[in-house]
C-alpha cells in the first residue's frame, strides 16, 4: 500500500514571493552601486580640481582614492547584473574588491609618505572642507543601505564593499582634520600623520576580502 508523504513543500506563492524579495534586493543593490560610481567619480573630479587649485597633495590624492573606489563599485554592478548570483562572478567581484582595497592604501601610503619627506604643506580649501564634511555624512548612510542589502543577497562581495564605502568615510574625516588643522593652526603635517594610520586598516580589508575569495566561499 502507498505511503502519503506529508514532507511540507514551497508553495508556488512562497516561491515567487522569495523571487520577488530578491529581485528587489538586487535591484537596491544596483541602485547603491550606480549611486556610488556617480558619487565617487564626481568627488573625484571636485577634488583634483580643488586640490590642484590650492596646491593640496592630500585632496588630490583623496580625488584619486575615490577613483580607485570606483573599481569596487563597478564589480559590485557586475556583479548585480540581471540578477545574477552565479558563484564565479561572485567570487571575481570580490577579488576585484579585495584589490582595490589594496591599491587604496598603496596609493594613500605614497601621498602621505611624499607629503611628510617634502613638507608639502596644502593651502586653505574651503571646496576641498565641504566636500569632505558631505561625504563624511553620505557614506556611513550608503554603507548601511548596503549592508541591509548585502544581508538580505547573503552577498559576501556586496559586504566587503559595504565596508570600503565605510573607509571612503574614515578617509573624509582624516581629510577633513587635516585640511581643518591646516586652515585653523597651520597643521600641515595633521592630514599624512593621520592618512598613514589608515594604511593598515585598508591593507587589512584587501586581505581579507581576497581571503574571501580563495576560501570556498559559496556565491550570495
Amino acid at each position: 500500500m502507498a505511503t502519503l508523504d506529508h514532507t511540507p513543500t514551497e508553495t508556488p506563492v512562497e516561491t515567487l514571493s522569495a523571487h520577488g524579495d530578491r529581485a528587489a534586493a538586487t535591484r537596491r543593490g544596483r541602485h547603491l552601486e550606480i549611486f556610488t560610481l556617480g558619487w565617487n567619480l564626481l568627488e573625484a573630479v571636485i577634488s583634483i580640481a580643488a586640490g590642484w587649485l590650492a596646491g593640496s597633495t592630500a585632496l588630490v590624492g583623496f580625488g584619486f582614492d575615490s577613483l580607485i573606489e570606483s573599481t569596487s563599485g563597478a564589480a559590485l554592478l557586475w556583479r548585480l547584473q540581471d540578477g545574477a548570483k552565479g558563484e564565479q562572478r561572485e567570487r571575481r567581484a570580490l577579488q576585484l574588491v579585495g584589490v582595490s582595497f589594496l591599491l587604496l592604501a598603496v596609493w594613500v601610503g605614497w601621498e602621505a609618505g611624499s607629503a611628510l619627506w617634502w613638507r608639502e604643506i596644502p593651502q586653505v580649501s574651503w571646496v576641498g572642507i565641504g566636500l569632505a564634511a558631505v561625504s563624511l555624512v553620505v557614506m556611513p548612510v550608503l554603507a548601511r543601505a548596503k549592508r541591509r542589502v548585502a544581508a538580505d543577497l547573503d552577498s559576501r562581495a556586496l559586504e566587503a564593499d559595504s565596508r570600503q564605502t565605510d573607509m571612503c568615510a574614515y578617509l573624509s574625516a582624516i581629510l577633513l582634520a587635516g585640511l581643518g588643522l591646516n586652515a585653523l593652526f597651520g597643521w600641515w603635517w595633521a592630514d599624512p600623520v593621520a592618512a598613514l594610520a589608515m594604511v593598515p586598516i585598508l591593507g587589512h580589508e584587501g586581505i581579507e576580502a581576497l581571503r574571501g575569495e580563495t576560501c570556498g566561499c559559496q556565491a550570495g
